[in-house]
This record gives C-alpha cells, sequence and structure tokens, in this order.
C-alpha cells in the first residue's frame, strides 16, 4: 500500500504502551510495506516498538524522527516520547504510567498539528479509566480533541467502505440517551455531516438518512414522541437549508439500505445504535473519524484489547485503514 506524497507527514499515535497498539503499528509496517511508512511518523516510545519488533520477529529499521526533519525512507520513523522501563510493563496491565504517555502522545500530535509539522494524525487506542487515573478527567478523546483544538462543534464518525455512521450521543448511559436529543443540537450535527462529507470526503451532494430514536421511528407517537418532537422538525429544518436528508427512518431497517448504497451516511440517536451494525460489516476495517476539528484526525474503531495484548494476535487492518482515511481527508481538504 501507498500513499501520496504530502509536503508534511502523517503521524501516528502509539496509544497505551502496553495495549495492542505497539503490535499494530509494527505489524502495518511490515505488511504494508517499507514505502508504505515514507512519510509517516509516530509519537511514542522507541524502546517498547523495539521490543515488540523482536517480540514479532520482524526485522525493521526504527529510527528517532525530530519535527522539522525528513522522514528516513524505508524506516519506521519515530518521535521519542517516552522512554519506559520495559521490565516494568507488563502487556494487558496499564497504569498511571503508561496512561500519561499515551496521553502525551496525542497532545503532542495535536501541537504538531496545529503548528504545521503534522499533515494529520491516526491514532492508537487508549484506556480511558487510566486516562482519569493519570489525571485526564476526559470521556475519550474526542472530547480531548476538542478542548485543545478549540473545536466548538464535533461528531464522531465512524467510517468504512459500505457505512458511515455519525452519533447524535457517545459514551453517555443508554436511559440518557433520550434526553442529550436536542433539536438545536440535531441541526447542527445534520449541518456538520454534511459538510464534513463534500469537505473530507469529496462527496458533491451527500445523501443522509435520519434513524430514528425508537421502533419502527415511534409509530406516529405509539412508541414514542422523540420522532414528532425533535427529530422530524430537526429533519425539516436542515431540508430547508438545501441539505439532501431523508428521516426519521426505522432504525431497523435504515443501516441496511444505507449500507446498499441508498445513503451516504446514517445519523444515529446513540452509541451502539450505530455501532452495532456497522461493526457487523467493518470489525476489522472500520474508521473512526472526527468531525469538525481544526485538523484531521482519525483512529482505529477498536479499543486497547489488553485480553490479547503481547499475544502477537492482534490485527493491523484497522489502522491500515485509518491511515489510508487520513491521507484521503488531508487530500480533500487541500483541493477544498
Amino acid at each position: 500500500m501507498t500513499h501520496p506524497k504530502e509536503k508534511k507527514p502523517l503521524g501516528i499515535t502509539m496509544g497505551c504502551p502496553v495495549s495492542i497498539g505497539p503490535e499494530i503499528i509494527v505489524k502495518w509496517f511490515t505488511q504494508a510495506g517499507e514505502k508504505a511508512a515514507d512519510n509517516i511518523v509516530v509519537l511514542g516510545d522507541i524502546g517498547v516498538l523495539r521490543a515488540t519488533a523482536a517480540q514479532l520477529k520482524t526485522d525493521i529499521e526504527i529510527q528517532p524522527w525530530l519535527p522539522g526533519a525528513e522522514v528516513v525512507p524505508s524506516c519506521l520513523n519515530v518521535l521519542p516520547l517516552s522512554s519506559l522501563p520495559l521490565a516494568a510493563l507488563t502487556p494487558g496491565r496499564p497504569d498511571s504510567i503508561t496512561g500519561k504517555a499515551m496521553v502525551n502522545y496525542v497532545l503532542k500530535a495535536i501541537d504538531l498539528c496545529k503548528h504545521g509539522h503534522l499533515a494529520g494524525m491516526a491514532t492508537g487506542p487508549i484506556n480511558k479509566k487510566t486516562m482519569h487515573d493519570a489525571g485526564f478527567h476526559y470521556p475519550g478523546h474526542t472530547e480531548l480533541l476538542a478542548q485543545h483544538t478549540g473545536a466548538d462543534r464535533i461528531a464522531m464518525m465512524m467510517a468504512g467502505s459500505r457505512l458511515r455512521v455519525v452519533l447524535v450521543s457517545i459514551h453517555c448511559p443508554l436511559a440518557l440517551a433520550p434526553e442529550l436529543l436536542k433539536k438545536a443540537d440535531l441541526e447542527s450535527l445534520i449541518a456538520l455531516t454534511d459538510l464534513s462529507l463534500k469537505r473530507d470526503f469529496g462527496i458533491t451532494r451527500p445523501r443522509i438518512a435520519v434513524a430514528g430514536l425508537n421502533p419502527h421511528s415511534g409509530e406516529e407517537g405509539l412508541f414514542g414522541s422523540e420522532e414528532q418532537m425533535v427529530i422530524q422538525p430537526a429533519v425539516a429544518a436542515a431540508r430547508n437549508t438545501g441539505v439532501h436528508i431523508t428521516g426519521p427512518l426505522p432504525p431497523d431497517t435504515v443501516y441496511y439500505l444505507a449500507s446498499h448504497d441508498r445513503f451516504d451516511a446514517v445519523i444515529s440517536m446513540y452509541h451502539d445504535q450505530g455501532l452495532i451494525p456497522f461493526k457487523l460489516l467493518h470489525f476489522h476495517d472500520g474508521v473512526n473519524v472526527t468531525l469538525g476539528l481544526p485538523i484531521v484526525r482519525t483512529s482505529v474503531d477498536h479499543g486497547t484489547a489488553y485480553d490479547i495484548a503481547g499475544t502477537g494476535t492482534a490485527n493491523a487492518e484497522s489502522l491500515s485503514a485509518a491511515i489510508a482515511m487520513a491521507f484521503l481527508i488531508v487530500a480533500n481538504r487541500t483541493t477544498a
């Protein structure tokens, strides 16, 4: 796999040092071929990556890189941001030290993107509890990115070749999802989705579907009133601004239609409503894209997988897809 040559490299954050993050980076580099990394740098820990490569019996060259320097061809270029004691690290067992390191990789990547040293970033998996234990009190990557880039309107999109979903509510208890559904917020999310599909994915006239919250989209109020009170008015308002939008559609059919090219994206009312159908189709090759940021950010669509960390069985397809999508968005934004 090769990528178009950009003036600035793309950054990959290593993720939690005792997760599968280091493994999928080494596997991606090995499987994709050395030229795939000609314009990519990793922000992380050289010692951890070298130890991971040795464990995987992979003979790759890992070189340090500094912002502003040329990327050394055919090597895994790494900006060393930690030097963790390898003897104290146990795969699958994070602590506050690994938590601080994984967040610092992300913060440095944001800073380098903001100051023009990186074209964009693709992030490895982090652990939210460990992030909190290290003193960083964010629900996840998305909120951290929003605060440190000054973005006031963001959204999580999960993207694959057959399906894209955008979430109204993300990491919250299911019981809170209905009360978090507000007309003004939904209108704003629809507008952001439309803009992002045009700017980031190069779709001239995006076709957006909106899922209902309740079974059968409420069945005209029989199974709930959110569709009539909130979702329908928001859809109508968006349609009046020129957005090509349909809904609310029954949640049990809209994802099938979208996966068969009826829609370019589905706006989902809560986390699992969108991610269950998405991961049925894109469990290994899905990409998490943060919409609304002034910088380009994609991510793997999986977690730290501590249960298999250190076993050598992790799959690098999602990282590969995240890297490819980041390059695509960089190119589309440059063209736009």
